[in-house]
Parts: structure tokens; C-alpha cells; sequence
């Protein structure tokens, strides 16, 4: 038989385990021009919560007892396409199931050899291209100049400090354990960290981490975070609006300080962006990843769960910060 999971219920702030069910279905059949897959890799990603809202978006949003989809790393099992063999990995937006067919259209090969499977959902994947266009066409990093990342420790926000060290910048990243902040400073190599769950003044912490200022803020997580960065901002600094984590769960509309004050004083730029705005840019950024990878110039970090069943829990997981890097689910 062949497992998929459904979104069962919308959630209303933070999902559950009842948002979802699972559902047995018969193991599909390649017809012409198809392949058949078998799901190796699960990638969860955050913005999948804003999928889980009906209201119009950049993407539609999931269907009520349909299956949900994401980032999948699988195995073609069967193939009746001419471009694909019996063997291959290949790597696309897919749907949570264990077995599926496909027509082919979006996929991409993947090399075992040169990177493990479950990279190129991570660092030679989305998240790593996240961080790749969203500094260098926003932020424009310069030589010198002070690069802050909340979510640093995730799997967007590591690789974005660790572009900013490549381009000659001073990284400091925001995240929310020590633990944390010992793994950006130890291993992706940033100057400095800052805990937020233990320290009580924001904007303090961040003058303290950044005496020379903020020149580029990559937010991945909205909220406070951002009103605190915004006061240390200087004067023609890039604020890349990439997600909002801190927000994805509120069930109303949430207010804050007014920023234009603030935008207008000091001339800044904020711009917010979805990576497939870039699509023009994937295979220069995916071959510029691998190489600085190969060079030692990048690491990355995964959090792997194993199991299909699994998947939700992961998820769910992500809004307490229990993944360090990249999360993902080995099937």
C-alpha cells in the first residue's frame, strides 16, 4: 500500500497532529511518458504554514483532504519518460506520499556522488538559494560592512552569515538557544551571537553585538526582532525581508512601531522577496554553493528525522526551534 498525508483541517494558530491524516491509497502505475517514485527526503520548510491559510498568495494554498507538497528528494523506481532511467534521484516539488508518479515536468537530477541526498534540499537546495539571492541581489553586501540574520541558526540564516563572512562582512546572527549561538560562532563562523530568548532589551543586544551598526538585516523571523534592528540600522542600510516566523501562527492581524519614520530618516531599503523570483539565477547560484562548499568556504548543519509518519511532528517542530539547520525527514 502506499501511505500519503492530507491536510485534514486548517490550522488555527500553531498546527497539531489533528491538522493532519493520513490516508492509504493503492501504490500508483506509470503510464507514458511518467515515472514512478519512491520518496527518499522530506524537506519541511516554515512558509508551508502560510499554504495552510485559504487567502491568495504568491502560491496557491492547500486543499482540504488533498495532499500536502514540498521540497522531496526521490527515487524514480519505474520509468516510461525518455529522460529518466531506473536509478536516478531526482528532486522537486512533490507531494507526501511514499510512492507517486509523475510526468517529469520540474524535476531536476541529482548526484549522489558530489553531495548527500539530503543536501539538495538544504544547502544545494531552496534554503541555500534563499540565502544566495536574497543577500547578494538585496542586501548587496560590501566589503566591511555588518551583516545581522535572525533565524541564523537555521538553514537559511547559517548560510546567509556565512556568504556575508565570503564577501568580507561582520556576521552576527540571532538565535534561540546558547547552544545556538555557540554552533554559529564555532562552526559557520560568525563574529557574534546573540540569544533572544534570554535577553530582555533587544535593541541593546544588538548595539552591543554591532558597534559599528547594522548595514544589512536578513530577517527571517519579523516581530520585535525587526523593530529593535531597524533602531540600529545605519544610514543606507538593506533590510531583506526573506520570512516571519514570529508571525506565521497569529490568529489576528498583529501591530507594531510605524517604520516609515524610521525608513525615510536613514534611507533604507526594505524589500521582501520569494526565491523563485530568481529562477534566472539557480543553476550560477547552485554551481557557486557547490563550489564554495568544495573549497571548505561553506558547512551546513541538518536536523534528519527518520520516518514518513514523522513528517507532520517535524513540522510542527520547526515553530519551536527544535532544528538546528536544515530539517528534514529520511523516509
Amino acid at each position: 500500500m502506499n501511505k500519503a498525508i492530507l491536510l485534514k483541517s486548517r490550522p488555527k494558530g500553531t498546527p497539531t497532529l489533528d491538522n493532519f491524516e493520513f490516508s492509504e491509497q493503492e501504490k500508483p502505475t506509470p503510464a507514458d511518458g511518467e515515472v514512478l517514485l519512491k520518496t527518499k527526503y522530506v524537506s519541511v520548510d516554515p512558509y508551508l504554514r502560510g499554504r495552510m491559510r485559504d487567502e491568495k498568495s504568491y502560491i496557491p494554498p492547500f486543499q482540504i483532504d488533498a495532499p500536502i507538497e514540498s521540497g522531496i528528494v526521490a527515487e524514480v523506481m519505474e520509468s516510461k519518460h525518455a529522460d529518466f532511467k531506473k536509478g536516478d534521484y531526482v528532486n522537486g516539488m512533490l507531494q507526501w506520499k511514499q510512492w507517486q508518479t509523475h510526468s517529469g515536468k520540474g524535476l531536476q537530477k541529482v548526484d549522489e556522488t558530489k553531495a548527500p541526498l539530503s543536501a539538495y534540499l538544504g544547502i544545494l537546495g531552496l534554503t541555500g538559494l534563499t540565502a544566495y539571492v536574497g543577500l547578494l541581489n538585496i542586501g548587496e553586501p560590501k566589503e566591511g560592512e555588518t551583516v545581522l540574520v535572525s533565524g541564523a541558526s537555521g538553514a537559511v540564516g547559517s548560510v546567509v552569515g556565512q556568504i556575508g563572512k565570503i564577501k568580507g562582512c561582520r556576521a552576527v546572527g540571532i538565535a534561540g538557544s546558547d547552544e545556538k549561538v555557540r554552533l554559529l560562532k564555532e562552526k559557520f563562523g560568525f563574529d557574534a551571537g546573540i540569544n533572544y530568548k534570554t535577553t530582555q532589551n533587544m535593541k541593546q543586544a544588538i548595539e552591543g553585538a554591532c558597534p559599528d551598526g547594522v548595514d544589512v538585516y536578513f530577517d527571517n523571523v519579523g516581530g520585535d526582532i525587526l523593530d529593535a534592528t531597524l533602531k540600529n540600522m545605519n544610514r543606507y542600510g538593506r533590510v531583506v525581508n526573506c520570512g516571519a516566523i514570529s508571525l506565521y501562527n497569529e490568529t489576528e492581524q498583529p501591530t507594531g512601531p510605524r517604520l516609515e519614520p524610521t525608513l525615510v530618516k536613514k534611507s533604507l531599503k526594505m524589500q521582501g522577496f520569494i526565491v523563485r523570483d530568481y529562477q534566472e539565477q539557480f543553476q550560477e547560484g547552485t554551481e557557486q554553493l557547490a563550489t564554495w562548499l568544495d573549497k571548505g568556504k561553506l558547512t551546513y548543519e541538518e536536523t534528519i528525522v527518520e520516518g514518513f509518519d514523522e513528517i507532520p511532528q517535524a513540522f510542527i517542530d520547526l515553530f519551536d526551534g527544535k532544528n538546528k539547520g536544515k530539517m528534514v525527514v529520511k523516509v
